[in-house]
């Protein structure tokens, strides 16, 4: 599983003209789940995301996360995170799951980042909606996280 993080000053989701939702300060998580990923996955990289810090002390280092801030976050599937673009031109999809398998497991994302943070503070696209994704990076900040050891950003693991 992997999540491309952007730090942002606020975020909103819009689908087919009408506002789905919508954060103040916090992180955009853009969310692809590949095959055999498992619920444990989807529950750990939550937790990470939710405990990442990327947010300044008073000293201006990174040294906050979410759960220090009250920030907020938003939550969008992107399967194509597990584009292949190896050979040719036209990015393969192959390592990505299946929407029957993956839209579980970003159900089960959500429920642990609400766990972690607070529902209130969770944001979300529509699985396999066609959305609209506005965003004022800060910083800009933006951060890959993996949920297997040997994968970006992972020093230890499952």
């Amino acid at each position: 599983m992997r999540a491309l993080i952007q730090r942002v000053t606020r975020c909103a989701v819009t689908i087919a003209g009408s506002r789905r939702s919508e954060i103040g300060p916090g992180i955009l998580i853009l969310l692809g789940i590949r095959n055999g990923d498992t619920v444990g996955d989807a529950e750990a990289l939550a937790v990470r995301c939710s405990a990442l810090r990327i947010f300044e002390d008073a000293e201006g280092k990174m040294n906050r996360s979410l759960q220090d801030t009250g920030g907020s976050a938003m939550v969008v599937s992107q399967f194509t995170l597990y584009a292949d673009t190896r050979r040719g031109n036209r990015p393969g999809f192959s390592d990505a799951a299946p929407p029957a398998a993956a839209e579980p497991l970003y159900e089960t994302f959500l429920a642990a980042l609400r766990t972690a943070i607070g529902p209130e503070r969770v944001g979300s696209g529509v699985f396999r909606a066609m959305m609209d994704i506005e965003l004022v990076n800060a910083g800009p900040v933006t951060v890959m996280v993996e949920s297997r050891a040997g994968d970006a950003g992972i020093s230890g693991g499952k």
